[in-house]
């Protein structure tokens, strides 16, 4: 039953909404009355590959009974009070200190589950807490942290994180419920913001009731439906035959990102091969600009040539007015005479 990379990594445990299960941390503290299993509505069949996510800060997304609280917090933290090394188990599957146990349940909400829910369950063994992955029934009693998401099963006590990563290679184990349908199973995604009040279906009375976040139900108020009604949303995490060997790694280091990291994962590594790519260009840059280097050169060897024939940088200019004037009047003589004239005005003076 391990989802710690073992063989038992490999199965998920469907759990009705009264079921204890497998190593309970504590006795139930759901409250019968409010534990009513909701038949979700049709929808269409999705690929084994397909994750069904749900936003758990929207409103309607859970359901719960007026004025009553879905789980008996108090009694929680007394049986678990009684036990240091399970308070102990307990908080470190949170991250909290036993000390702060009984803090951190106080701030979660009670409320009940209104899809078939998967998550990462843990059940007390050894004298320690045990992952493992299941699928919770539709009417389960839970207490939600202040993003929405499942953190304690109040039927076990067991303390609840988010589901690994979904392979196509699970195993489904134990006794599905007459409404249970793969298809329908939701992973729910945190809300974006803290939710201050959980807007709850409470289906025995038919109605609707806005419950403060960290409260038993003793302040529930009447509240008005939703204007639309939650919707999954359907992606893929595309798991190959190689996935089920690094399923280990898989389930060891996302136990949180479940199904939204697989996408993200696989597409960055597309970026990386294209950025490479890109790179590829730039030793063609460098080698384009030799070129002009050796054009240069060039260049500079017709330089000399001219630095030969008119030593010194003021011949440079002279030559220009020397092919001008001369031309008509070619003579080996005044070639030899006119360098020492052009820097003075001698030209100028016999025009005048």
């Amino acid at each position: 039953t391990r989802g710690d990379g073992g063989s038992g990594g490999r199965e998920v445990f469907l759990m009705a909404a009264d079921e204890e299960g497998p190593d309970p941390f504590t006795p139930s503290t759901a409250r019968k009355s409010a534990v009513k299993p909701v038949t979700p509505s049709p929808t269409q069949s999705i690929g084994t590959n397909e994750v069904r996510r749900l936003n758990a800060g929207r409103a309607g997304v859970y359901g719960g009974t007026e004025k009553v609280s879905a789980c008996d917090v108090e009694r929680q933290i007394s049986y678990l009070r009684e036990n240091p090394a399970k308070s102990e188990a307990f908080g470190s599957v949170l991250g909290i200190t036993p000390s702060d146990v009984p803090g951190y349940l106080r701030g979660l909400t009670p409320v009940q589950l209104q899809w078939d829910t998967r998550v990462t369950n843990h059940g007390y063994r050894d004298g320690k807490a045990n992952p493992y992955q299941a699928i919770l029934q539709s009417g389960t009693a839970v207490l939600v942290d202040d993003r929405g998401l499942p953190r304690v099963r109040c039927a076990c006590g067991n303390p609840l994180t988010d589901p690994v990563q979904q392979h196509s290679g699970y195993r489904r184990t134990g006794d599905a419920w007459p409404a249970f349908n793969a298809s329908n199973v939701v992973v729910m995604q945190p809300a974006q913001q803290v939710v201050t009040t959980f807007v709850l279906r409470d289906s025995e009375n038919d109605k609707w009731v806005a419950r403060p976040r960290g409260d038993d139900g003793d302040n529930d108020e009447p509240t008005r439906p939703p204007r639309a009604t939650p919707t999954p949303s359907v992606s893929v995490v595309s798991p190959s035959p190689d996935d089920e060997t690094s399923a280990p790694d898989d389930e060891t280091s996302t136990p949180g990102e479940d199904t939204s990291t697989p996408g993200d994962e696989t597409s960055a590594p597309e970026e990386e091969t294209s950025t490479p790519g890109e790179d590829t260009p730039a030793p063609e840059e460098e080698t384009s600009a030799p070129e002009e280097d050796t054009s240069t050169p060039g260049e500079d060897t017709s330089t000399p040539e001219r630095d030969t024939s008119t030593p010194g940088p003021d011949t440079v200019s002279p030559p220009e007015p020397v092919t001008s004037t001369p031309l008509p009047e070619p003579s080996p003589a005044t070639s030899t005479t006119l360098p020492p004239s052009m820097p003075a005005p001698a030209t100028s003076a016999p025009s005048m």
